[in-house]
């Protein structure tokens, strides 16, 4: 077979615009387990949206954008229903930014042959394909932004603003997450920013540029994600799967402490996973044993035991169709890192 004959069926990302997921939310509130338990965290995330002073951060792991669920995310952006970002790098420039670029994910198997898939230069995530050729082509235009900039540390927040300027002007496709924020001040972190396709686009521009160059620096990202913790009334957590996002902003409560602030638990949080937490794992920890940390409250939190594909579009369909997004306050936290 030819890589033509793999790349056929782009993936569709759901638009939960056209699709009330109120009465299925309603029904499954009357249901047991998994179903009631997406009931309650659409119900939570719902509360957040209109607590006036709460500022609500998403958290990305794993592949639910490539999946289907990438416009979800730029709605949610648009809809003034999520704040600040913290996700994977692959979640923001394998997936957001490659599509933007004019590229797709495509429908494939799982039963794949990967030697023969690899022969044909392709990329399996389980049963979705992407072109290797298309990713490097993402790959040199990360390089291409690196070697316009200033050459100095930035945090991965400044470099994906420097990505959304570059799609304004560059963007073949119509909704992008990274050109979302950036239009809507809406901030960006992936803490292991070079664990993804913009790692070698960077490496490549620091090859060629070994004396003065763009570097990454998380600590910046730390301390940047902290700022908003600690200017922000108090805080909700809608996390997809969990890793090193879930983890960095549970932490921003600790590290407020560190810099001699005292700011609040996260008082709302939501986490979508099919991790098991008997070994220790579960994308660091429950919500409940998050608590002990002193990182996040109790009293309106849920865990919901679900590949996040299933359950994510009917969670914010539902808060989307509620329409409660329309009277909230606009926080903008990318401006309060403008100088002056």
């Amino acid at each position: 077979m030819k890589k033509k004959d793999f790349l056929k069926t782009p993936i569709n990302h759901i638009d939960i615009k056209k699709i009330d997921s109120t009465p299925i939310i309603e029904a499954m509130r009357q249901m047991s387990f998994t179903s009631r338990d997406t009931a309650d965290a659409a119900d939570i995330l719902n509360r957040m949206i209109k607590d006036k002073g709460c500022t609500i951060f998403l958290t990305l792991a794993g592949s639910t954008s490539a999946g289907g669920c990438m416009q979800v995310y730029v709605d949610m952006v648009k809809h003034n229903m999520v704040d600040a970002i913290i996700a994977t790098g692959a979640s923001i420039v394998d997936m957001d930014f490659f599509e933007a670029l004019g590229f797709k994910h495509y429908k494939g198997s799982y039963n794949a042959n990967d030697s023969e898939l690899r022969n044909c230069y392709i990329d399996r995530i389980y049963d979705t394909y992407i072109d290797e050729e298309e990713l490097q082509v993402c790959d040199m235009t990360i390089r291409e932004i690196a070697d316009s900039l200033e050459p100095k540390p930035y945090s991965s927040r400044e470099f994906i603003r420097e990505m959304g300027k570059y799609l304004v002007k560059n963007s073949k496709k119509k909704d992008s997450l990274v050109q979302a924020c950036y239009e809507n001040n809406v901030p960006i972190f992936c803490p292991a920013f070079s664990d993804s396709s913009a790692g070698f686009g960077l490496v490549k521009h620091q090859w060629t540029h070994p004396d003065k160059h763009v570097s990454i620096d998380s600590v910046k990202d730390f301390l940047e994600l902290t700022m908003i913790k600690m200017k922000a009334k108090t805080s909700g957590l809608f996390m997809i799967g969990g890793g090193v996002p879930k983890n960095f902003v549970q932490d921003t409560v600790i590290c407020a402490e560190v810099l001699g602030k005292e700011v609040p638990m996260h008082k709302y949080a939501i986490q979508i996973t099919v991790a098991d937490p008997r070994d220790g794992a579960c994308s660091s920890s429950t919500l409940k044993e998050a608590s002990s940390w002193g990182k996040v409250e109790t009293m309106y939190e849920k865990m919901v035991y679900a590949e996040a594909t299933s359950v994510l579009p009917l969670i914010v369909s539902f808060v989307y169709h509620k329409g409660d997004w329309k009277k909230r306050k606009k926080y903008e936290w990318s401006k309060i890192y403008d100088r002056p």
